[in-house]
């Protein structure tokens, strides 16, 4: 038996010899990093510095820009350095520290979005009573405990995992994964599974009934209301539903794979899937609502 503490590093067994081509797969992911880094900053920019945006649709944008920011931060210079390296190694106190990063993201972003489809339903379905419903006292609490609860959530379990006694330090992805690191234990794993359970729960049963209980309503309103009030609720509420729908695709193929066995699917694909949720969100939210929002479009044609 391995101790928990006699572990010093864990080995990430997904990456395979690239040879030449790790420079090629380099500078794809750098630049890749580089256009969320910089799409995402010049938003979050657009929205602080023009006081005409300061409304709490896109408050709680510029929080779901931040988190983007945050969670790349904590998946891409990994990466990077993986990608050069020969030996595919991770110290035990950087890799708990990557999956909080990761996981806090998750949860953050979740949050962010059942927010946002609470904000979208009072604006369509209260639209005279919406400053009064949304102040921005409230603003600062809904974002406050997005970002906390959020922490929390995701401290607990790697609280529980780095107590555990470890039989083995091979986890077979390109970056640290809690439930990986839970199948390595050897001692019982009781407490994290219950937690786990628990969690999960919070995290996608409370807002999945927030968010299907305001498009019902907000679907609703749109039959019954004018052809002004359906043009509204498509152009706000088309950009959410598609982020929404893409974050949900990729954590739950993510969570699939992760206790599944998906050995029938090719490599180079569970790869490329096990990071989508962590690396096509970043970019596309910029996209989709700097894209789609005319009051951004038109800020960002000035600054141009």
């Amino acid at each position: 038996m391995i101790n928990s503490t006699q572990v010093s590093y864990f080995t990430l067994s997904a990456y395979f010899n690239t040879g030449v081509f790790k420079y090629l797969f380099f500078m794809m992911v750098l630049s890749w990093y580089v256009v969320i880094v910089c799409s995402n900053l010049f938003l979050i920019a657009v929205i602080c510095m023009n006081r005409s945006l300061h409304e709490p649709m896109y408050l709680f944008l510029c929080s779901l820009f931040v988190n983007e920011l945050y969670g790349s931060t904590g998946l891409f210079p990994f990466l990077l350095v993986q990608i050069l390296s020969d030996v595919h190694t991770v110290s035990v106190p950087y890799c708990f520290l990557q999956i909080f990063c990761l996981y806090s993201y998750a949860c953050v972003e979740f949050f962010n979005l059942t927010i946002m489809a609470y904000d979208r339903y009072l604006a369509i379905c209260y639209p005279l009573q919406y400053n009064t419903r949304m102040t921005s006292n409230k603003i600062t609490v809904l974002i406050a405990l997005i970002w906390s609860y959020g922490s929390v959530l995701c401290i607990v379990p790697v609280i529980l995992s780095s107590s555990l006694q470890l039989c083995g330090n091979i986890i077979n992805k390109v970056y640290c994964d809690n439930y990986t690191i839970m199948k390595l234990a050897c001692s019982y794993t009781t407490a994290s599974n219950i937690y786990g359970l628990l969690a999960t729960c919070l995290t996608i049963a409370c807002p999945v009934s927030l968010i299907l209980y305001t498009y019902m309503r907000i679907l609703k309103v749109c039959f019954s209301g004018s052809k002004q009030t359906r043009q509204k609720a498509v152009s706000t509420c088309t950009p959410h539903i598609v982020s929404l729908l893409n974050f949900s695709f990729g954590a739950c193929f993510e969570i699939l794979q992760s206790r599944f066995n998906m050995n029938g699917v090719p490599n180079m694909l569970r790869i490329f899937l096990s990071l989508y949720w962590l690396t096509c969100q970043p970019l596309l939210n910029p996209l989709l609502y700097g894209l789609n929002m005319s009051n951004i479009r038109i800020l960002c044609r000035h600054i141009c």
